[in-house]
């Protein structure tokens, strides 16, 4: 028999949380200082607006904080259908989240670099040294950190469709979405761009299953 947990609802609010960070930073915050394809410019933008680059870290941290949190949520809820499973989808996700904290290390020697940048009248090889540290930033801070978290997630929709504590569909609906773009990932690796649109499906899966917990709870055995 099964009953609604509504205490579970938290786990509704780690999701949300992790959309909202993520999402802003990469919509928002992030546009608003990169010039793609142009490093001098984005050292501009960054020079003279520097307070949208330490935005864009402290929110990324956050995000950093969130990861772990709903990590331990997901091993939480989940860790009776498979503990050893749950908890390497767990391992992933605080890996996840320290080597988007790292990278953040780079970001803010992209902000000082790019400030010496303008005041010192805009030396190549500041450029060299900025591009640098923004190719590491990106590396970290999204290619092996997605591919972390792309290995965790799949893992942890596995057993939440296991479970049964939210609708089969939401489960599948994160499983079938992240594949893909897991895959993106490892070719990236290689140099193999995939579009972008690849992650489009995904992108609401935790806004809406953070909701759908928020307000429905979840299904437990009794």
């Amino acid at each position: 028999m099964a009953s609604v947990d509504r205490r579970s609802r938290v786990l509704g609010i780690a999701f949300l949380l992790q959309f909202v960070t993520s999402f802003g930073s990469g919509l928002f915050l992030q546009p608003a200082w990169l010039v793609p394809d142009d490093i001098g410019a984005t050292m501009i933008q960054i020079a003279n607006n520097p307070g949208l680059m330490r935005a864009n870290i402290l929110v990324d941290m956050l995000t950093a904080l969130g990861i772990v949190f709903l990590g331990a949520m997901l091993f939480a809820s989940l860790r009776k259908e498979n503990e050893k499973v749950a908890l390497v989808a767990l391992g992933c996700y605080v890996l996840e989240a320290a080597l988007l904290g790292a990278s953040r290390g780079d970001a803010f020697s992209l902000l000082r670099i790019s400030q010496e940048y303008v005041t010192a009248g805009q030396p190549a090889i500041l450029e060299t040294m900025a591009r640098l540290a923004l190719e590491s930033m990106d590396f970290v801070g999204f290619s092996l950190h997605m591919l972390a978290f792309g290995l965790g997630g799949i893992l942890f929709y596995y057993l939440l469709y296991k479970s049964g504590i939210v609708p089969h569909w939401l489960s599948l609906w994160g499983l079938i979405t992240l594949l893909p773009l897991l895959i993106a990932t490892l070719l990236s690796l290689f140099e193999y761009e995939l579009p972008a649109i690849v992650a489009l499906p995904y992108i609401p899966f935790e806004f809406v299953i953070g909701i759908w917990i928020l307000v429905k709870g979840t299904t437990k055995r009794d």
